[in-house]
């Protein structure tokens, strides 16, 4: 099952969390920690599973002593879209009428931005009243 993998990916409190400070441009073991105030062999232990699944690659930018920096690859950018409906669902059901402290912003202009899951092939949101599971076309 997909969700079934994914968890297994990142069903922990943190990963989910490094993933999102990769996003914001902190490629540094030690922003990240910093950032997060993770403890260091949680982060350590995180990134190296996260490298192991190819969604971050570690890059030496300093020889001695070595020190790396971490970024995405495309699996991992791709990754985005599922932490981006996080955030959606989060931003909806998750405060009260204040509304969380951060939000989404488009980059040129500042304007806040709301995600949403569509279909792919017809741009429309998914609706779960719509669909259903079943096994994939024989090839």
């Amino acid at each position: 099952c997909p969700i079934a993998r994914t968890t297994d990916l990142i069903g922990d409190w943190w990963t989910p969390l490094v993933l999102r400070e990769l996003f914001a441009g902190r490629r540094r073991f030690d922003a990240i920690q910093e950032s997060l105030k993770i403890p260091r062999a949680v982060l350590a232990a995180r990134l190296e599973r996260l490298v192991t699944e190819a969604m971050v690659t570690k890059v030496e930018y300093e020889q001695h002593p070595p020190r790396y920096e971490y970024r995405l690859t495309q699996k991992g950018r791709e990754f985005w879209s599922v932490l981006a409906a996080m955030w959606r669902w989060g931003e909806d059901w998750l405060w009260d009428d204040d509304g969380p402290q951060v939000v989404l912003k488009e980059r040129e202009t500042g304007r806040v931005v709301r995600p949403l899951v569509v279909d792919e092939a017809t741009g429309q949101p998914i609706d779960v009243r719509t669909l259903r599971m079943g096994r994939p076309p024989k090839a």
